[in-house]
């Protein structure tokens, strides 16, 4: 896994002759496709707007410090092998602009390794965007356009999870099926719900796009977020190469290997039982490795609908008639009935469970009844006994605390974040149970 990490992360300094994936990765960390989220003289005021106690550190502390203080806060990580001190999360160009990559949600820290295509359970996209919003506003700086977005719509309520679907619900209303911009056009209501982003080593695996698997695989799909008014169609035909080489990093990464001792007697045991009730949907790994791509119905699997209602044949008929899938060369799948059961490849490493990130650990998943309602997870902890988040449990969110403490707890509670469902495990022993927890690791 370190030869991994290592190879992957110093791909930004190859020649121009460079190999696809290394030439994606490259556009990643070097190309702006969106407008700047804030520059670095708002980063580096950003600790003016916490809370007193932080705030009082913060001015106490050397600007190092600091920085350090806003990248934990925010849920940024340094590049490695890369002195400059520019966070993975963002492009940073010459003038300063902070510009948002795919790893702002696809890559993150796990019992202490920094991961390329973690989903980045610590990510703090509403505070960030809340409080370089202030920052702009002390400093007399022009709102971007983020900003506005911040104040139209929710941009995710708890760490790790944000309104991604919904943000490209919105930004397709003002595009016709060639791109051009539009007056809006409704689209049915908003739905806005948390999602947590998916492995991105399951890319390679696939060959549907999203959680109910209704766009087919392909470059195109991975541009949408591109969609800011100052990008019109011919910068989507411009950058379609760049997207290719961005495919093809995807489709390279690996998922990472467990980093803690495995019984292997009891994960030998774990994967039989594992074959008997869970491949049929999860496929199989190993030399004979499968992956089925079933969609399950939501009445069937019965996890939170929020997201399933939220996307509408109305909104997969669009996308059909659209660029992005060839206009339906590209099949889609309009009104598919349930969630696509993803590949569990580095599951260990992917917590928290269930497409809204309801579920802290591999144990909680495998027990319905023991979920607990509300939580939330310690700074870097890891559970190896459950397999997942090290977490504090509450029996409600505190009142009073500030906005960045309140977004750290999972409330189950609230629309869109049940952690009801995925009952098929009670069919298991708890013996059986704590053996394919042992399997579960060595994905």
């Amino acid at each position: 896994m370190c030869l991994l990490i290592c190879v992957l992360l110093s791909l930004a300094s190859v020649s121009a002759d460079e190999p696809p994936a290394q030439r994606g990765y490259r556009h990643l960390l070097e190309t702006a496709y969106v407008p700047a989220f804030l520059d670095q003289e708002v980063f580096d005021h950003l600790w003016q707007t916490w809370p007193k106690p932080l705030r009082d550190a913060a001015e106490r502390a050397t600007p190092e410090q600091r920085r350090e203080m806003a990248f934990a806060r925010y849920g940024l990580t340094l590049r490695p092998d890369d002195t400059s001190g520019k966070p993975l999360q963002f492009v940073v160009d010459g003038a300063g602009n902070w510009i948002p990559n795919c790893f702002s949600c696809h890559s993150g820290k796990v019992a202490g390794q920094q991961i390329p295509g973690l989903p980045n359970s610590h990510y703090a996209m509403q505070t960030l965007i809340h409080e370089s919003l202030l920052t702009k506003l002390q400093l007399g700086k022009p709102m971007a356009p983020v900003d506005y977005g911040f104040l139209a719509m929710p941009l995710g309520a708890t760490h790790g999870t944000t309104n991604a679907v919904i943000f490209g619900v919105a930004l397709a209303m003002f595009r016709d099926a060639d791109l051009n911009i539009v007056p809006v056009h409704p689209l049915g209501p908003l739905i806005h719900h948390d999602m947590e982003p998916p492995p991105v080593w399951h890319f390679s695996k696939k060959q549907r796009l999203y959680l109910e698997g209704f766009a087919s695989k392909g470059h195109r799909p991975l541009m949408q977020f591109a969609l800011d008014r100052s990008n019109g169609p011919d910068k989507f035909a411009e950058w379609e190469d760049d997207f290719r080489d961005i495919f093809a990093y995807f489709e390279s990464l690996e998922p990472p290997r467990y980093p803690f001792p495995i019984d292997a007697e009891l994960a030998n045991q774990g994967q039989r039982l594992f074959n008997s009730v869970c491949a049929d949907c999860h496929g199989t790994y190993g030399k004979s490795a499968s992956y089925p791509e079933r969609n399950i119905p939501i009445d069937e699997l019965g996890t939170d609908r929020a997201r399933h209602d939220a996307l509408t044949s109305v909104h997969h008929e669009g996308y059909r008639q659209s660029w992005f899938s060839h206009y339906g060369a590209d099949p889609v799948s309009v009104g598919p009935p349930g969630y696509v059961a993803p590949p569990l490849d580095g599951v260990w490493a992917s917590a928290p469970y269930f497409h809204n990130g309801s579920v802290p650990t591999l144990w909680h998943v495998l027990h319905a009844d023991d979920r607990p309602v509300v939580w939330k997870r310690t700074a870097a902890g890891y559970d190896q006994d459950r397999v997942g988040l090290e977490i504090e449990v509450s029996t409600d969110v505190p009142p009073g605390i500030d906005d960045w403490t309140q977004r750290s707890y999972f409330d189950t509670r609230t629309f869109s974040k049940s952690a009801a469902g995925h009952l098929f495990p009670n069919v298991l022993s708890e013996t059986e149970k704590r053996a394919v927890l042992e399997y579960l690791k060595q994905l």
